[in-house]
């Protein structure tokens, strides 16, 4: 999405600058040779290019440093920090257009010295600006899908407007014994270890292409496109991917809270109706029994000792993978439903 917003704040000023410039053949402010084949194929390339490299620096490094700040301190250090990569990127995107145009060295004096032109120009100051308010675009676009969630944005644009029954797999989580941890702790340092518990199963979510449905409380839901989850049994190799990084993290968790949390999960699949709710607030909602249901067999993990149940009709559509396997126990009749529904148990190596 980075790539995708610079290319297309990248398109809007090639056209921009070829309504200006018309029929003239050079810049009228430097004198720079013009060519608008040149100008798109450059502009295009480097504004893609430089959304993927923010892309990655916010994914990578950014989201991660600084996500102690507030989010104006955030905005005034990133931006200052991709201010100057601005600055870079346009002289290197100048230097690269004048060395073809001219048919030259990138290091050629003349090259060089039509960059300095450029460069004491207002025009170099105003794509400065301009090419900051896409900086800022992006940033907010990070903001708020770090806010709303993974693909959530996407999301509202108007997919979900209209009530839509998809099929969806959903994860419930729950840590073990959360009153009693925090009654032990405090509730200051029970709220510190959720924020770090919560953060630890980020990547995991991500590396299976989750989404992270609601927090509640100790709990989370996260859900699947049918597809995406059953694809490589990525709904079980979130849980496993959970578990490691939890396990990987034991010494911080022993070091600032005195334990090291514990979480059962139910999984299952089924139709729901997917769209958006509210008018002060909107949010995005699902609803269907397989909500209810998935709840419940996350329930039982605690009666069959169980880290991980599933439902039959997950079960019947994942594969057997070496590192776990399916253990076939009993049924479960839901409160008001005639039909039961048959429980596996995923067994961990």
């Amino acid at each position: 999405m980075f790539g995708a917003i610079w290319l297309l704040f990248g398109l809007i000023y090639i056209l921009l600058e070829a309504g200006l410039i018309g029929a003239l053949d050079q810049y009228p402010t430097t004198g720079n040779l013009y060519s608008f084949k040149g100008s798109l194929l450059v502009v295009s390339i480097g504004s893609f290019c430089m959304g993927l490299f923010q892309g990655c620096v916010e994914v990578l490094w950014m989201k991660a440093y600084f996500s102690k700040l507030e989010l104006w301190k955030k905005f005034v250090f990133k931006s200052i920090f991709y201010l100057i990569l601005i600055i870079l990127f346009l002289s290197i995107i100048t230097l690269v257009t004048n060395a073809i145009l001219l048919n030259s060295n990138v290091f050629s004096q003349e090259v060089f010295d039509r960059l300095l032109n450029f460069m004491s120009e207002f025009s170099f100051w105003t794509i400065i600006i301009y090419t900051g308010i896409i900086l800022d675009i992006a940033l907010f676009y990070s903001v708020i899908e770090t806010y709303l969630g993974n693909n959530v944005v996407l999301n509202y644009l108007g997919k979900y407007h209209k009530p839509i029954q998809e099929k969806r797999i959903f994860m419930f989580l729950d840590m073990k014994s959360s009153t009693t941890i925090a009654e032990q702790i405090g509730h200051e340092r029970y709220f510190k270890l959720l924020k770090t518990y919560y953060a630890d199963m980020t990547n995991a979510i991500l590396e299976t292409s989750g989404e992270v449905y609601q927090y509640v409380g100790d709990e989370i839901v996260v859900t699947w496109k049918e597809k995406r989850g059953v694809h490589n049994n990525n709904c079980i190799h979130c849980f496993i991917k959970i578990s490691n990084a939890i396990t990987k993290n034991k010494d911080t968790y022993i070091t600032e809270f005195g334990l090291i949390p514990e979480f059962k999960a139910g999984f299952h699949v089924g139709e729901v109706t997917a769209g958006e709710i509210g008018i002060i607030k909107k949010d995005l909602i699902y609803t269907g029994d397989i909500l209810n249901t998935t709840a419940r067999i996350q329930a039982e993990c605690n009666s069959y000792n169980s880290k991980t149940l599933i439902s039959e009709s997950l079960f019947d559509q994942l594969t057997e993978e070496p590192g776990y396997s399916f253990i076939k126990i009993d049924e479960l009749l839901l409160e008001g439903k005639k039909e039961h529904i048959q429980l596996y148990d995923v067994v961990y190596d």
